[in-house]
């Protein structure tokens, strides 16, 4: 399991916060963008060494870029930006990939850190990187074209579900049964957008494939998170964490995250004007 949630958290690290980040269309994060990769890289290798001081030392690099990036947030919300919607969306984007570098941190110096074993702090690296980062990005990107209620709604439960995962954490696993529902309700609702704007007329065959079969895989693998959360609670049988990192994890890393990006990333190539930011979408940002 440890060389797939390595692989997976690569392809977060490396691809996912990068692209993410180009997608907002926000200048201000175009400095830490370009420098992304001088994070990213040693974070990347400390994945796959020994637990030990090098990889720690490593860890500690990739978190320091991901704090640099979650303090763009608080300057954003204190200017009174980002404050509707699709932009909390994206200042939990900005903050997520730091919660997942702390436990990256603890995990690589082989401590127990809020007393939770070393396989669940791996497990929260991916975690927060895509149930966190891409998630909320994509419900704000989603939002700002889908203006309506159903598009809030996924806007503001997504970074709510997530928040109460991770409050599940410490609270038990009847509360983390609860941040699972918000968190799969907020993902079908952008999963159903998504399959709309995939299904809409002009869209080009590779856009409304990518757009669809990210749709597509929401539907299973949240209920595949429900699942184990509900028999974490309830101690009905339930997957594995093995089990949980192939299908789950995989499936939202590959068919949900990239797909998603690669279809943003095509949408805003054909139609700048309704990804750039606030000059050109009313004051609204993703």
């Amino acid at each position: 399991m440890s060389a797939l949630v390595n692989a997976i958290v690569m392809l977060g690290m490396l691809v996912v916060v990068p692209a993410g980040l180009r997608l907002t269309g926000q200048q201000e994060l175009d400095a830490i963008r370009r420098l992304w990769p001088l994070f990213a890289v040693p974070g990347a290798v400390a994945l796959w060494l020994p637990r030990s001081p090098a990889a720690t030392t490593l860890a500690c690099c990739y978190a320091l870029g991901t704090v640099l990036l979650a303090l763009h947030a608080p300057r954003r919300a204190a200017r009174g930006r980002d404050l509707d919607p699709a932009g909390i969306a994206l200042l939990t984007a900005l903050i997520t990939p730091a919660v997942a570098a702390v436990a990256l941190v603890a995990e690589r110096s082989g401590h127990e850190l809020f007393g939770f074993d070393l396989g669940i702090l791996a497990l929260t690296v991916p975690h927060f990187h895509f149930a966190g980062f891409a998630a909320a990005l994509i419900a704000g990107l989603v939002c700002r074209v889908s203006d309506g209620p159903a598009g809030r709604f996924a806007a503001l439960s997504v970074p709510l579900g997530t928040l109460l995962v991770l409050v599940g954490y410490f609270i038990g696993d009847w509360a983390e049964l609860a941040g699972a529902l918000v968190l799969t309700a907020g993902m079908w609702t952008v999963g159903l957008l998504t399959w709309r704007l995939g299904r809409a007329d002009g869209r080009d065959r590779t856009t409304r494939l990518l757009l669809l079969a990210s749709a597509a895989v929401l539907v299973a693998t949240m209920l595949l998170a429900l699942s184990w959360a509900l028999g974490e609670a309830t101690g009905l049988p339930h997957p594995t964490l093995t089990w949980m990192a192939a299908t789950h994890g995989l499936g939202n890393a590959l068919g949900f995250a990239l797909c998603s990006l690669l279809a943003w990333r095509r949408i805003r190539a054909d139609q700048p004007d309704r990804t750039e930011g606030p000059d050109r979408t009313g004051g609204r940002t993703a």
